[in-house]
């Protein structure tokens, strides 16, 4: 996904959108007729989800982030934006309807749990927390609110990949699953490391809340490069597994109906570009669930077999593909869905094929009908809390350099391993 965007860009294709809803082509939704959002860090992320917010009818009415420039860079959509480094004043709006939480992983808990705590429904991007303490405090405050809708970024839940696998799952078409393969694989030129963005000039300490960023940890000298580099940094960050394995997890829990899981080992480093980073870029994570496994692998090295997942059953076999490179055209694909049948037990089956892609506008839809609705999103926070703590027992195995189970995890995390690391209490 995108990590960074143009100001310019960004404001010129906000407001460009903004003035096309002014075309009577679909009916908005909220029970004020248009649902208003606040947002809640306005990084690149953020103002990707933002727009496609902006595209489905609804009002940007406030930001709130701890960097001016962001501030700045919402204002500018509207006059009526009111701007905050406060998220809490943000939240004592009466005219938001709705939040989206896009804030550095290791704030996203604090975020959650305040939203709920203001009455707010909410769109809180993944991976839902940074440890498992925090997720348990997150799934806390959403049963205490359970009137609120809620869903999570996880834009598979609402692909129609996901419709496709779960219906050639639930059909019979792929039979017993005890196995799956999955990766996910990119590139960067030599000497310039993923998610390394150069640092604005004005990103200075008299334009961040740096205390707020740090949300609790260790006081320190402001330290630019960390706030914004912070996917680099253990202290911050889930690294890949909390930016992209989180996805296709969720996805394949989702569709085979699988718990969190039983254990985790993950083995790998920083092999590709030594430049300070602490998460590694070369990964091999293998999850246990009751009577199946997932294998994931993922590279910054080489991008040649773009993102995918195998799903092999004893009578037949799913497979999604997204940006995988031609051997011999060099041309990248599209996302493609597939299914195969496994002769031995099918003789009779046929191929089938679909879409696989993941996108941010199925999802958004999916989460302003149910504001309208009121019942769950594709996305719950059941499906958050699932794919959170795969993400932060493969973390825990790959610091401690060996397997470990949930149980074990939760003790080790609350030690301090990937665990709170100075973070203020939630309660």
């Amino acid at each position: 996904m995108p990590m960074r965007e143009d100001r310019r860009t960004f404001i010129q294709s906000a407001a460009a959108v903004g003035a096309a809803l002014t075309l009577p082509t679909r009916r908005v939704l909220g029970a004020n007729d248009r649902v208003r959002i606040g947002i809640i860090g306005a990084g690149g992320r953020g103002k990707e989800v933002l727009k496609e917010f902006i595209k489905q009818g609804c009002e940007v009415v406030a930001v709130a982030d701890v960097f001016k420039s962001r501030q700045e860079e919402v204002r500018a959509l509207g006059p009526a934006v009111k701007t905050f480094d406060d998220h809490r004043k943000m939240l004592e709006l009466k005219d938001v309807d709705a939040v989206l939480v896009a804030t550095p992983l290791h704030c996203h808990a604090r975020h959650f749990v305040d939203t709920l705590a203001a009455g707010k429904d909410m769109y809180a991007e993944k991976t839902m927390t940074w440890s498992i303490t925090e997720a348990d405090a997150c799934r806390k405050a959403a049963e205490k609110h359970a009137n609120r809708v809620v869903t999570i970024g996880l834009q598979n839940q609402s692909a129609e990949s996901m419709t496709l696998a779960r219906k050639w799952v639930k059909d019979g078409l792929v039979g017993k699953v005890t196995s799956v393969e999955s990766w996910m694989s990119r590139n960067t030129p030599k000497g310039k490391g993923q998610w390394v963005r150069p640092i604005p000039q004005d990103c200075t300490p008299a334009n961040v809340k740096w205390d707020a960023f740090l949300n609790g940890r260790q006081k320190r000298a402001f330290d630019p490069q960390k706030f914004i580099n912070w996917r680099l940094y253990w202290e911050f960050s889930g690294g890949n597994c909390a930016e992209n394995m989180v996805h296709q997890v969720a996805w394949l829990q989702t569709i085979l109906d699988l718990p969190a899981p039983t254990a985790a080992y993950m083995s790998g480093g920083v092999f590709s570009e030594k430049d300070g980073r602490e998460v590694p870029d070369t990964i091999s994570v293998v999850l246990d669930y009751p009577e199946t496994v997932i294998n994931w692998q993922s590279t910054f090295s080489n991008k040649a077999y773009g993102l995918g997942d195998r799903i092999l059953g004893t009578h037949g076999t799913i497979e999604r593909l997204q940006g995988s490179t031609d051997m011999v055209s060099g041309k990248p694909s599209g996302q493609t869905m597939r299914y195969y049948p496994e002769k031995t037990n099918r003789p009779d089956g046929t191929p089938l094929s679909g879409s696989g892609a993941e996108e941010n506008a199925p999802h958004v839809a999916n989460f302003l009908e149910c504001l309208r609705s009121r019942k769950p999103t594709t996305a719950t926070v059941d499906v958050g809390y699932k794919s959170a703590l795969a993400v932060h027992m493969a973390n825990i195995s790959y610091r401690l350099k060996r397997r470990v189970t949930e149980a074990e995890a939760r003790k080790l995390a609350g030690h301090g391993l990937h665990g709170e690391g100075g973070r203020a209490d939630l309660a």
